[in-house]
């Protein structure tokens, strides 16, 4: 048995995403027209990375990229905060929806039902951190306050979706 892999749990994590897509999409969009270092590509892979580990700011996703292997997955070495947050402000969502309903595709491609027959559906989870002082009220531990949010989104076909169901719990969080 071979104990070597040849792609990391990162690079088979991003295998769906169709790379050769989100290249034609950023082509067309010239997303990268006078990009030298951090890529469409390179910055989706780390935003994807950032959302996996739940890093919690730009500052902890630049000092992430201390990680060799990180730094091989998303192809860079090291970023700046400032580039993050320019490259973050100027992403046109038309790529992240690309991306998502090449997805969705996917999904439906491989389940027995069609996709008007079956929704997608997205369920989130996000905590929102309140100040204990002021929201006693939503205390979840001796030093920390806040609300949990529940949301369960229908993704209806060509790219229509309606939330259908949020709840917040403050006590479960």
């Amino acid at each position: 048995m071979d104990k070597d892999t040849r792609n990391t749990s990162f690079e088979q994590w991003l295998s769906p995403i169709n790379m050769r897509l989100l290249d034609a999409r950023v082509k067309g969009l010239k997303l990268d027209y006078y990009t030298k270092k951090l890529t469409t590509e390179s910055f989706l892979k780390l935003l994807l990375f950032a959302q996996l580990e739940e890093v919690e700011s730009l500052h902890a996703l630049s000092d992430c990229l201390f990680d060799d292997h990180l730094q091989a997955g998303v192809e860079l070495d090291s970023i700046s905060i400032s580039q993050l947050s320019r490259r973050l402000n100027g992403l046109d969502p038309a790529v992240c929806k690309t991306l998502f309903l090449e997805l969705v595709a996917q999904i439906h491609s491989k389940t027995r039902h069609t996709q008007s027959a079956m929704p997608l559906k997205i369920i989130d989870s996000s905590t929102l951190p309140l100040h204990l002082t002021n929201h006693k009220w939503a205390e979840f531990r001796k030093t920390k306050a806040g609300v949990k949010l529940h949301l369960r989104l229908v993704f209806m076909e060509k790219g229509v979706s309606y939330p259908e169901k949020a709840v917040i719990m403050s006590t479960a969080i």
